[in-house]
């Protein structure tokens, strides 16, 4: 039998449901630190990469305020929001060239919640035939990218993109 060896998931694996506060709010105290993963700050909302992507480039639009539903956000917070959906999605096209895009939030863990207190949206690229058999057969994904590869340049594309 062959083995994929995927390391990095172990960290998820095992800390899943021992982490201590959110993860989404440490993420941008410490966004100046590369690992926290944080490509671009707003004013009410900020971006950062998934640490467990499904694809490279999975990106996560999330308000600073910490809130489990949309409806607990100002007008302006919404509306930040979605112009952060449509920016990320623009500097992915330009950095990445994806085929297409899987946008959405998960309201409540029967949605696929993993964090319910701190509402976010996914911007998820997708390539044709990004999905194989290994996720099928073996319950694997394959990232063919590393994560700080993938930071490095969607850091310095949203920094252009907001020079502009």
């Amino acid at each position: 039998m062959k083995q994929l060896w995927a390391p990095w998931r172990i960290e998820y694996i095992l800390n899943a449901e021992k982490e201590d506060g959110c993860f989404l709010c440490r993420a941008l105290e410490e966004r100046d630190k590369p690992e926290s993963l944080v490509v671009y700050v707003g004013e009410n909302a900020f971006v950062v990469l998934n640490r467990y992507p499904y694809n490279p480039g999975h990106l996560m639009v999330v308000p600073k305020k910490h809130v489990s539903e949309l409806s607990k956000l100002t007008s302006d917070e919404r509306c930040e929001l979605m112009e952060l959906v449509n920016y990320s999605i623009e500097v992915l096209k330009k950095e990445l060239s994806p085929h297409g895009f899987n946008v959405g939030i998960n309201l409540g863990r029967c949605a696929g919640a993993g964090l319910e207190t701190h509402v976010h949206i996914h911007v998820v690229p997708r390539w044709a035939g990004d999905t194989n058999f290994m996720p099928v057969l073996a319950d694997v994904k394959v990232i063919p990218e590393h994560i700080m590869v993938t930071y490095e340049k969607l850091k310095k594309a949203f920094s252009k993109e907001e020079e502009k």
